[in-house]
Protein backbone atom coordinates (compact mmCIF):
# COMPACT_ATOMS: atom_id res chain seq x y z
CA UNK A 1 0.00 0.00 0.00
CA UNK A 2 2.91 2.33 0.76
CA UNK A 3 4.39 1.78 -2.69
CA UNK A 4 1.03 2.49 -4.30
CA UNK A 5 0.69 5.74 -2.37
CA UNK A 6 4.20 6.77 -3.38
CA UNK A 7 3.42 5.95 -6.99
CA UNK A 8 0.25 8.04 -6.80
CA UNK A 9 2.17 11.01 -5.40
CA UNK A 10 4.85 10.65 -8.03
CA UNK A 11 2.15 10.31 -10.67
CA UNK A 12 0.54 13.57 -9.59
CA UNK A 13 3.84 15.48 -9.78
CA UNK A 14 4.79 14.10 -13.17
CA UNK A 15 1.29 14.69 -14.46
CA UNK A 16 1.53 18.40 -13.74
CA UNK A 17 4.88 18.62 -15.48
CA UNK A 18 3.51 16.75 -18.46
CA UNK A 19 0.61 19.17 -18.74
CA UNK A 20 3.10 22.02 -18.99
CA UNK A 21 5.45 20.26 -21.36
CA UNK A 22 2.68 18.86 -23.60
CA UNK A 23 0.48 21.92 -23.89
CA UNK A 24 0.06 21.12 -27.59
CA UNK A 25 -1.89 17.96 -26.77
CA UNK A 26 0.80 15.37 -27.59
CA UNK A 27 1.17 12.29 -25.41
CA UNK A 28 4.30 10.82 -23.92
CA UNK A 29 3.83 7.54 -25.75
CA UNK A 30 3.03 6.87 -29.40
CA UNK A 31 0.53 4.54 -30.99
CA UNK A 32 3.34 2.47 -32.51
CA UNK A 33 4.97 2.01 -29.10
CA UNK A 34 1.69 0.85 -27.58
CA UNK A 35 1.06 -1.63 -30.40
CA UNK A 36 4.59 -3.03 -30.07
CA UNK A 37 4.15 -3.35 -26.30
CA UNK A 38 0.84 -5.23 -26.58
CA UNK A 39 2.38 -7.74 -28.98
CA UNK A 40 4.73 -8.93 -26.23
CA UNK A 41 3.77 -11.59 -23.70
CA UNK A 42 4.26 -12.26 -19.95
CA UNK A 43 7.87 -11.66 -18.82
CA UNK A 44 8.90 -9.96 -22.08
CA UNK A 45 6.11 -7.42 -21.70
CA UNK A 46 6.90 -6.89 -18.02
CA UNK A 47 10.57 -6.31 -18.81
CA UNK A 48 9.69 -3.83 -21.56
CA UNK A 49 7.40 -1.89 -19.21
CA UNK A 50 10.05 -1.71 -16.50
CA UNK A 51 12.84 -0.69 -18.88
CA UNK A 52 10.91 1.93 -20.85
CA UNK A 53 8.27 3.29 -18.47
CA UNK A 54 9.21 2.13 -14.96
CA UNK A 55 5.82 0.60 -14.23
CA UNK A 56 2.18 0.80 -15.25
CA UNK A 57 1.86 4.13 -13.42
CA UNK A 58 4.51 5.52 -15.75
CA UNK A 59 2.32 4.52 -18.71
CA UNK A 60 -0.67 6.19 -17.07
CA UNK A 61 1.42 9.34 -16.67
CA UNK A 62 2.39 9.35 -20.34
CA UNK A 63 -1.24 8.77 -21.32
CA UNK A 64 -2.32 11.67 -19.06
CA UNK A 65 -4.77 9.61 -17.06
CA UNK A 66 -5.23 8.99 -13.34
CA UNK A 67 -5.10 5.36 -12.13
CA UNK A 68 -7.71 6.20 -9.50
CA UNK A 69 -9.96 8.83 -11.13
CA UNK A 70 -9.56 7.90 -14.79
CA UNK A 71 -10.10 10.41 -17.57
CA UNK A 72 -11.90 13.66 -16.95
CA UNK A 73 -14.52 12.87 -19.58
CA UNK A 74 -13.98 16.22 -21.32
CA UNK A 75 -15.32 15.83 -24.90
CA UNK A 76 -12.34 17.73 -26.34
CA UNK A 77 -9.92 15.36 -24.57
CA UNK A 78 -11.85 12.32 -25.80
CA UNK A 79 -11.81 13.60 -29.37
CA UNK A 80 -8.07 14.26 -29.21
CA UNK A 81 -7.42 10.73 -27.94
CA UNK A 82 -9.59 9.22 -30.66
CA UNK A 83 -7.71 11.26 -33.26
CA UNK A 84 -4.33 10.06 -31.98
CA UNK A 85 -5.06 6.46 -30.94
CA UNK A 86 -8.16 5.64 -32.96
CA UNK A 87 -11.72 4.73 -32.04
CA UNK A 88 -12.86 1.49 -30.48
CA UNK A 89 -14.53 0.37 -33.66
CA UNK A 90 -13.53 -2.28 -36.17
CA UNK A 91 -14.96 -1.44 -39.61
CA UNK A 92 -16.87 -4.41 -41.01
CA UNK A 93 -15.82 -6.04 -44.22
CA UNK A 94 -17.21 -4.27 -47.27
CA UNK A 95 -20.60 -5.85 -48.08
CA UNK A 96 -21.01 -7.71 -51.34
CA UNK A 97 -23.15 -6.09 -54.02
CA UNK A 98 -26.25 -7.79 -55.38
CA UNK A 99 -24.46 -8.51 -58.67
CA UNK A 100 -21.62 -10.23 -56.78
CA UNK A 101 -24.17 -12.41 -54.98
CA UNK A 102 -25.79 -13.24 -58.33
CA UNK A 103 -22.41 -14.27 -59.71
CA UNK A 104 -21.75 -16.49 -56.68
CA UNK A 105 -25.16 -18.14 -57.08
CA UNK A 106 -24.34 -18.92 -60.71
CA UNK A 107 -21.32 -20.98 -59.59
CA UNK A 108 -23.56 -23.83 -58.40
CA UNK A 109 -22.74 -27.04 -60.31
CA UNK A 110 -26.39 -28.01 -60.83
CA UNK A 111 -27.22 -24.62 -62.30
CA UNK A 112 -24.19 -24.78 -64.60
CA UNK A 113 -25.40 -28.14 -65.96
CA UNK A 114 -28.89 -26.71 -66.51
CA UNK A 115 -27.43 -23.69 -68.29
CA UNK A 116 -25.45 -25.91 -70.65
CA UNK A 117 -28.52 -28.09 -71.29
CA UNK A 118 -30.62 -25.01 -72.05
CA UNK A 119 -28.07 -23.64 -74.51
CA UNK A 120 -27.79 -27.02 -76.27
CA UNK A 121 -31.59 -27.26 -76.48
CA UNK A 122 -31.88 -23.77 -77.93
CA UNK A 123 -29.13 -24.50 -80.44
CA UNK A 124 -30.82 -27.68 -81.65
CA UNK A 125 -34.21 -25.95 -81.89
CA UNK A 126 -32.84 -23.48 -84.44
CA UNK A 127 -30.88 -26.08 -86.36
CA UNK A 128 -32.26 -26.83 -89.85
CA UNK A 129 -31.29 -30.14 -91.51
CA UNK A 130 -30.14 -30.13 -95.19
CA UNK A 131 -32.86 -29.92 -97.91
CA UNK A 132 -31.80 -33.26 -99.37
CA UNK A 133 -32.88 -35.15 -96.29
CA UNK A 134 -36.25 -33.38 -96.25
CA UNK A 135 -36.97 -34.45 -99.82
CA UNK A 136 -36.90 -38.11 -98.81
CA UNK A 137 -39.61 -37.61 -96.20
CA UNK A 138 -43.37 -37.46 -96.84
CA UNK A 139 -45.44 -34.34 -96.70
CA UNK A 140 -46.87 -35.26 -93.29
CA UNK A 141 -43.40 -35.74 -91.77
CA UNK A 142 -42.25 -32.40 -93.14
CA UNK A 143 -45.23 -30.69 -91.58
CA UNK A 144 -44.58 -32.29 -88.23
CA UNK A 145 -40.92 -31.26 -88.29
CA UNK A 146 -41.85 -27.68 -89.15
CA UNK A 147 -44.25 -27.57 -86.20
CA UNK A 148 -41.62 -28.98 -83.83
CA UNK A 149 -39.07 -26.48 -85.15
CA UNK A 150 -41.33 -23.57 -84.41
CA UNK A 151 -41.93 -24.62 -80.76
CA UNK A 152 -38.63 -26.38 -79.97
CA UNK A 153 -37.06 -23.26 -78.46
CA UNK A 154 -39.64 -23.23 -75.66
CA UNK A 155 -37.95 -26.07 -73.76
CA UNK A 156 -34.54 -24.37 -73.70
CA UNK A 157 -36.06 -21.00 -72.82
CA UNK A 158 -38.02 -22.57 -69.96
CA UNK A 159 -34.83 -24.06 -68.52
CA UNK A 160 -33.03 -20.71 -68.75
CA UNK A 161 -35.98 -18.95 -67.13
CA UNK A 162 -35.91 -21.47 -64.27
CA UNK A 163 -32.17 -20.88 -63.76
CA UNK A 164 -32.68 -17.11 -63.70
CA UNK A 165 -35.45 -17.43 -61.09
CA UNK A 166 -33.35 -19.69 -58.85
CA UNK A 167 -30.31 -17.38 -59.10
CA UNK A 168 -32.32 -14.24 -58.32
CA UNK A 169 -34.10 -15.84 -55.36
CA UNK A 170 -30.81 -17.20 -53.95
CA UNK A 171 -29.02 -13.86 -54.37
CA UNK A 172 -31.91 -11.94 -52.81
CA UNK A 173 -32.01 -14.30 -49.79
CA UNK A 174 -28.24 -13.94 -49.25
CA UNK A 175 -28.47 -10.15 -49.57
CA UNK A 176 -31.38 -9.99 -47.13
CA UNK A 177 -29.63 -12.22 -44.56
CA UNK A 178 -26.41 -10.20 -44.78
CA UNK A 179 -28.36 -6.95 -44.30
CA UNK A 180 -30.17 -8.35 -41.23
CA UNK A 181 -26.91 -9.66 -39.76
CA UNK A 182 -25.18 -6.29 -40.14
CA UNK A 183 -28.15 -4.54 -38.56
CA UNK A 184 -28.12 -6.95 -35.61
CA UNK A 185 -24.35 -6.58 -35.21
CA UNK A 186 -24.62 -2.78 -35.22
CA UNK A 187 -27.39 -2.87 -32.62
CA UNK A 188 -25.37 -5.17 -30.36
CA UNK A 189 -22.33 -2.89 -30.62
CA UNK A 190 -24.41 0.14 -29.70
CA UNK A 191 -26.19 -1.55 -26.76
CA UNK A 192 -23.14 -3.31 -25.27
CA UNK A 193 -21.66 -1.33 -22.39
CA UNK A 194 -18.58 -1.59 -20.20
CA UNK A 195 -17.64 -0.17 -16.79
CA UNK A 196 -15.01 2.58 -16.68
CA UNK A 197 -13.91 5.29 -14.26
CA UNK A 198 -14.22 8.87 -15.47
CA UNK A 199 -13.87 11.89 -13.27
CA UNK A 200 -13.66 9.64 -10.23
CA UNK A 201 -17.10 8.17 -10.97
CA UNK A 202 -17.77 4.55 -11.91
CA UNK A 203 -20.01 4.66 -14.99
CA UNK A 204 -21.03 2.42 -17.86
CA UNK A 205 -20.43 3.63 -21.39
CA UNK A 206 -20.93 2.03 -24.81
CA UNK A 207 -18.00 -0.11 -25.85
CA UNK A 208 -17.47 2.09 -28.92
CA UNK A 209 -16.85 5.11 -26.64
CA UNK A 210 -13.92 3.50 -24.79
CA UNK A 211 -10.65 5.24 -25.65
CA UNK A 212 -6.96 4.86 -24.84
CA UNK A 213 -6.30 6.11 -21.31
CA UNK A 214 -9.62 4.96 -19.87
CA UNK A 215 -9.46 3.09 -16.57
CA UNK A 216 -11.72 0.07 -17.02
CA UNK A 217 -13.02 -2.24 -14.31
CA UNK A 218 -13.02 -5.93 -15.23
CA UNK A 219 -14.85 -8.70 -13.44
CA UNK A 220 -15.95 -12.30 -13.84
CA UNK A 221 -17.89 -12.89 -17.05
CA UNK A 222 -16.66 -9.81 -18.94
CA UNK A 223 -15.57 -9.94 -22.56
CA UNK A 224 -12.71 -7.46 -22.77
CA UNK A 225 -13.50 -4.81 -25.44
CA UNK A 226 -9.96 -3.41 -25.70
CA UNK A 227 -6.32 -4.13 -24.86
CA UNK A 228 -5.00 -2.91 -21.54
CA UNK A 229 -2.44 -3.23 -18.78
CA UNK A 230 -3.42 -4.41 -15.32
CA UNK A 231 -3.28 -1.78 -12.58
CA UNK A 232 -4.81 -3.78 -9.78
CA UNK A 233 -5.96 -7.40 -9.79
CA UNK A 234 -7.68 -9.78 -7.41
CA UNK A 235 -7.01 -13.42 -8.39
CA UNK A 236 -7.68 -12.51 -12.02
CA UNK A 237 -7.74 -15.37 -14.53
CA UNK A 238 -8.39 -14.92 -18.26
CA UNK A 239 -9.45 -17.34 -20.99
CA UNK A 240 -7.21 -16.45 -23.96
CA UNK A 241 -8.14 -19.45 -26.10
CA UNK A 242 -9.87 -17.22 -28.67
CA UNK A 243 -6.53 -15.54 -29.46
CA UNK A 244 -3.78 -17.98 -28.55
CA UNK A 245 -5.55 -21.35 -28.56
CA UNK A 246 -4.36 -21.96 -24.99
CA UNK A 247 -7.10 -23.89 -23.19
CA UNK A 248 -5.77 -23.25 -19.66
CA UNK A 249 -6.81 -20.07 -17.92
CA UNK A 250 -3.99 -17.52 -17.68
CA UNK A 251 -3.43 -15.85 -14.32
CA UNK A 252 -2.81 -12.12 -14.58
CA UNK A 253 -0.76 -10.21 -12.03
CA UNK A 254 1.36 -7.06 -11.83
CA UNK A 255 4.61 -8.99 -11.28
CA UNK A 256 4.22 -11.74 -13.91
CA UNK A 257 1.77 -11.09 -16.74
CA UNK A 258 -0.06 -7.72 -16.65
CA UNK A 259 -1.30 -7.58 -20.25
CA UNK A 260 -5.03 -7.98 -20.91
CA UNK A 261 -6.12 -8.58 -24.50
CA UNK A 262 -9.34 -7.70 -26.26
CA UNK A 263 -11.63 -10.57 -27.21
CA UNK A 264 -10.70 -12.63 -24.15
CA UNK A 265 -13.02 -13.61 -21.30
CA UNK A 266 -12.58 -12.99 -17.58
CA UNK A 267 -13.09 -16.37 -15.90
CA UNK A 268 -12.19 -15.53 -12.29
CA UNK A 269 -11.49 -12.53 -10.09
CA UNK A 270 -11.65 -8.83 -10.82
CA UNK A 271 -9.38 -5.83 -11.33
CA UNK A 272 -8.68 -2.55 -13.08
CA UNK A 273 -6.75 -1.87 -16.25
CA UNK A 274 -5.63 1.13 -18.23
CA UNK A 275 -6.74 0.85 -21.86
CA UNK A 276 -3.78 0.96 -24.24
CA UNK A 277 -5.19 -0.10 -27.62
CA UNK A 278 -8.64 0.05 -29.20
CA UNK A 279 -10.29 -0.78 -32.51
CA UNK A 280 -8.03 -1.89 -35.34
CA UNK A 281 -4.96 -1.33 -33.15
CA UNK A 282 -6.05 -3.90 -30.55
CA UNK A 283 -5.08 -7.54 -30.86
CA UNK A 284 -8.57 -8.51 -32.01
CA UNK A 285 -8.58 -5.63 -34.48
CA UNK A 286 -5.23 -6.69 -35.91
CA UNK A 287 -6.55 -10.22 -36.46
CA UNK A 288 -9.72 -8.92 -38.13
CA UNK A 289 -7.59 -6.71 -40.34
CA UNK A 290 -5.52 -9.69 -41.45
CA UNK A 291 -8.75 -11.55 -42.24
CA UNK A 292 -9.92 -8.71 -44.46
CA UNK A 293 -12.17 -6.66 -42.16
CA UNK A 294 -11.24 -3.05 -41.65
CA UNK A 295 -8.61 -3.17 -44.38
CA UNK A 296 -9.42 0.28 -45.72
CA UNK A 297 -9.23 1.82 -42.21
CA UNK A 298 -5.87 0.15 -41.55
CA UNK A 299 -4.44 1.52 -44.82
CA UNK A 300 -5.50 5.04 -43.84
Amino acid sequence: MGDMANNSVAYGGVKNSLKEANHDGDFGITLAELRALMELRSTDALRKIQESYGDVYGICTRLKTSPNEGLSGNPADIERREAVFGKNFIPPKKPKTFLQLVWEALQDVTLIILEIAALVSLGLSFYQPPEGDNALCGQVSVGEEEGEGETGWIEGAAILLSVVCVVLVTAFNDWSKEKQFRGLQSRIEQEQKFTVIRGGQVIQIPVADITVGDIAQVKYGDLLPADGILIQGNDLKIDESSLTGESDHVKKSLDKDPLLLSGTHVMEGSGRMVVTAVGVNSQTGIIFTLLGAGGEEEEK
